[in-house]
């Protein structure tokens, strides 16, 4: 097992050097001009010039990545240009305190009912509730993720504001826009329902798979023979089929840890919720690219963190995975 961790972890390290590597080759060759971007059209290209050279966008690309990759390691990100001087790791750090938020309580919505749906489904496949299941998901997860807000937003939040209990509890506001630095306490009335329709999204990917991995091991002959040998049902589903079943499910679980931290733009702009991925969008329509920068590689390590974790999960299910 500590081989297999090691071996992990270096496979991490690795992966997360070279995509360091693209995220500041990419963000070198998008349209614009910093310098330019940052005085205004107005200003001369002297101005530019002594601009560029200030920010040390005449140096050699070899030179750039080094100084910016080892400023990053020691935390510091640099300043913000589109968000007047702001420090971009405090910026980023409010963000993804906010996305964590958001991704935390859509998990925790997600995940069991989820795999409740699919173990509901894959027992009683061909029959009424696979049946239902598989279309009620299938339907959600076909919907644009702005439908389902607005959907949300007008037969949740507004009939909800009628309510007189609403006042006091504060409950399915129509917009999440809190504050940057609010509490988890005071931002969780407004994450509710933006968690709901990320929930959606995530349902059908989730319950399909799950419904598959149990189908596929009820019909193992090790299954079989626990049956047989007159085990409870209930033991039977979860030491027998649960065990092996979710293996796939947490590789997607893992891979939606990092698109619930900055892939919820869409839900973010509907709600108008703080978010990372709302970041992200303002920093590369205002030529940021420290903020871009540093926005994608905690996004990147977000997810290769998450993927770490699922590896490790996949040796507690089966152990039989760390020998090879």
């Amino acid at each position: 097992m500590g081989r297999f961790m090691a071996r992990r972890l270096a496979f991490f390290l690795v992966t997360l050097w070279m995509t360091s590597v693209m995220i500041f080759l990419l963000v070198r060759v998008l349209p614009g001009d910093v310098a330019r971007v940052i005085l205004g059209r107005d200003a001369s290209e002297t101005q530019v010039e002594a601009k560029r050279e200030e920010l040390g966008l005449n140096d050699p690309l070899f030179v750039q990545y080094f100084t910016w990759i080892t400023d990053f390691v020691r935390g510091d990100w640099g300043e913000s240009f589109a968000f007047r001087g702001q420090d971009i790791r405090e910026l980023v750090t409010q963000r993804l305190v906010n996305s964590a938020r958001l991704g935390l309580i859509s998990m925790l919505i997600a995940i069991p009912v989820s795999i409740t749906l699919g173990v509901i489904a894959g027992l009683t496949e061909g029959k009424l509730p696979d049946n239902l299941i598989s279309v009620f998901s299938l339907s959600v997860v076909s919907l644009p993720e702005f439908v389902t807000g607005l959907f949300l937003i007008n037969t949740v939040a507004l009939k909800w504001a009628d309510n007189p209990i609403a006042e006091k509890i504060g409950w399915f506001p129509s917009s999440s826009a809190v504050r940057a630095d609010a509490s988890f306490r005071d931002a969780l009335p407004s994450l509710w329902l933006p968690a709901i329709a990320a929930t959606l999204v995530l349902l059908a990917y989730i319950a399909r798979l799950t419904r598959a991995g149990v189908i596929e091991e009820k019909k193992s002959e090790y299954v079989r023979t626990a049956v047989l040998k007159g085990l409870p049902y209930p033991v039977v589903i979860f030491k027998h089929i649960l065990r092996n079943a979710l293996l796939p499910t947490v590789t997607v679980i893992a891979i939606s840890t990092g698109w619930l931290i900055s892939g919820l733009v869409v839900i973010e702009f509907v709600f108008g919720y703080p978010g990372l991925g709302s970041l992200l969008i303002t920093a590369i329509e205002r030529r940021d690219l420290p903020m871009i920068q540093a926005v994608v590689m905690v996004t990147v390590s977000v997810i290769l963190i998450a993927n770490f974790v699922a590896d490790l999960l996949y040796a507690a299910l089966n152990p039989r995975i760390t020998l090879n």
